[in-house]
């Protein structure tokens, strides 16, 4: 079993660029397609709190019922929050990797890096063409 997992969206370019710089570490992780296959309440309260930051860090605004829910009112307990999460996974941002290293909200893609036990073994650019590790494995 892989000791890496990745919260992915097979439709989100920087979730696709963090899966490839997590396989360029040597490593195949657990992949969740969280759209498909939702975390449920518990595990979602796992991952905000490995991560360390506010559950409105993990709420997504593009593309999402955000603004339709008002979702911008303080008025929202995180409970709340998590509730509407819940309901519209569409709405937890990504790509979440968790590795025995920590948790992370990998945005930009290269912050996954901060994370992986192994490191780059190789050159990556993303989708985009920038270049993210050089041909030694390093940060460019």
């Amino acid at each position: 079993m892989s000791q890496i997992t990745i919260y992915h969206n097979p439709d989100c370019g920087t979730s696709r660029n963090v899966l490839g710089l997590i396989r360029n570490s040597g490593e195949e992780p657990t992949i969740i397609e969280y759209l498909k296959t939702p975390p449920d309440r518990e595990t979602l309260k796992t991952l905000i709190a490995a991560m360390g930051v506010p559950v409105r860090a993990v709420l997504r605004e593009k593309g999402t019922p955000y603004a339709e829910l008002g979702l911008d009112d303080s008025k929202w307990s995180d409970e709340h929050l998590i509730d509407f999460m819940l309901q519209h996974p569409i709405l937890i941002n990504r790509p979440i990797v968790v590795s025995p290293l920590g948790a992370l909200l990998c945005r930009p893609s290269e912050a996954v890096l901060d994370i992986l036990p192994q490191p780059q073994r190789g050159a990556f650019s993303k989708e985009d063409g920038e270049a993210v590790v050089n041909a030694e494995g390093r940060r460019v």
